[in-house]
C-alpha cells in the first residue's frame, strides 16, 4: 500500500533545501511555453527554437548584432535627474537610482556609431528595462544630439524603438520630446541623410506618435506590438471590439503603416543593403 500512500517518515526535501535549475541556463518561451537552453537562444538570435518568437534584448545587443564590429558609444554622460521633485508612490530619484543599479544604464537609450559592413552608421537604440524604455527629456536630448553627428558627419541615423510611452515623472518635458525629436528629424530629412525606424517589442504612446513613425523606412520586427494608446482604451473610447492581430507588425503592415518586417537573423544585411541602396541614389 506504501505505492499509494504518502508516508510521513519517508525521505522528503524541504523546500528551502530544493535547487532550481541555475539562473541564465534555460528559457522557457512565453509565445510557445516550450523550453530550450540558453546557448541555443544566442545562437538563434535571441530567438524561441520551436516558434521563432523574439525575445526582447537590449540596446548593446542590438550594436553587437548589427555593426561590424568595434563601435563608439557617445553621450554616456547624459543621465535623468528629478528637476520637478516628482513624487507617487515612490519618488523619482529612487526609481532612477533603482534602474541604473539594476540595469547599469544611464537611461533609456543608448547611442553608438560604427560601420554596417564597412559603412558608417549611427544608431540610437532603447531599452524597456530602464523603467519601461519611457521618454524622458534625456531620450530626446540624445536623438537630437545623434542627429546633430549624422548632420555634421553626413552619417545616416537608425532609431530601434523600444518603449512603454512618455515618462510620467517628468510630466510636460517628457511630451516635449514628442516635438523636439521630430522637428531634428525634419532638419535630417532637408539635409537628405537618410533615417531607418526600427521598431520593436513594444513600440507604444509618444515614441510611436513621433521618431518611431517619421523614418525613410519604417520596419518592424516579426510579431511586435506597436500603437500609441492601449487596446483596452481604444475599445472603451470607440465603442467596437477592434480586429483580430490589432497593433501587431504584420497587422500595421498590411495597412502601410510599414515598409516590411524584417527577422533578426536578416537585420545587419538588411540594414547594409539600406545604407548601400541610399548611398548609391
Amino acid at each position: 500500500m506504501g505505492w499509494f500512500k504518502r508516508l510521513k517518515d519517508g525521505i522528503q526535501t524541504a523546500t528551502r533545501n530544493k535547487k532550481e535549475a541555475p539562473e541564465g541556463l534555460w528559457y522557457m518561451c512565453s509565445n510557445c511555453k516550450e523550453t530550450s537552453t540558453m546557448k541555443e537562444l544566442k545562437e538563434n538570435f535571441y530567438k524561441c527554437p520551436h516558434c521563432n518568437y523574439h525575445v526582447r534584448i537590449g540596446s548593446y545587443d542590438y550594436f553587437d548584432l548589427i555593426f561590424d564590429g568595434n563601435y563608439e558609444e557617445l553621450y554616456e554622460e547624459l543621465v535623468s535627474r528629478d528637476f520637478m521633485n516628482f513624487t507617487d508612490l515612490k519618488p523619482y530619484t529612487e526609481r532612477l537610482e533603482e534602474a541604473w543599479k539594476k540595469t547599469g544604464l544611464g537611461d533609456a537609450i543608448s547611442v553608438a556609431k560604427g560601420k554596417v559592413n564597412r559603412r558608417p552608421l549611427v544608431i540610437a537604440a532603447m531599452d524597456f528595462k530602464f523603467i519601461g524604455g519611457s521618454m524622458g527629456s534625456v531620450v530626446g536630448e540624445k536623438i537630437a544630439r545623434a542627429i546633430d553627428h549624422c548632420l555634421e558627419n553626413r552619417i545616416p541615423l537608425m532609431v530601434i524603438s523600444k518603449s512603454g510611452g512618455a515618462r510620467m515623472m517628468e510630466s510636460a518635458f517628457s511630451l516635449m520630446q514628442m516635438a523636439k525629436t521630430s522637428a531634428k528629424l525634419t532638419q535630417l530629412a532637408r539635409a537628405g541623410i537618410p533615417y531607418f525606424s526600427f521598431l520593436t517589442d513594444p513600440t507604444t504612446g509618444g515614441v510611436t506618435a513621433s521618431f518611431a513613425m517619421l523614418g525613410d523606412i519604417n520596419f518592424a520586427e516579426p510579431g511586435c506590438l506597436i500603437g500609441f494608446a492601449g487596446p483596452r482604451v481604444i475599445k472603451e473610447t470607440i465603442k467596437r471590439d477592434l480586429p483580430e492581430g490589432f497593433q501587431t507588425a504584420e497587422f500595421l503592415l498590411e495597412h502601410g503603416f510599414l515598409d516590411f518586417i524584417v527577422d533578426r537573423k536578416d537585420l545587419k544585411e538588411t540594414v547594409s543593403d539600406l545604407l548601400y541602396f541610399f548611398d548609391s541614389n
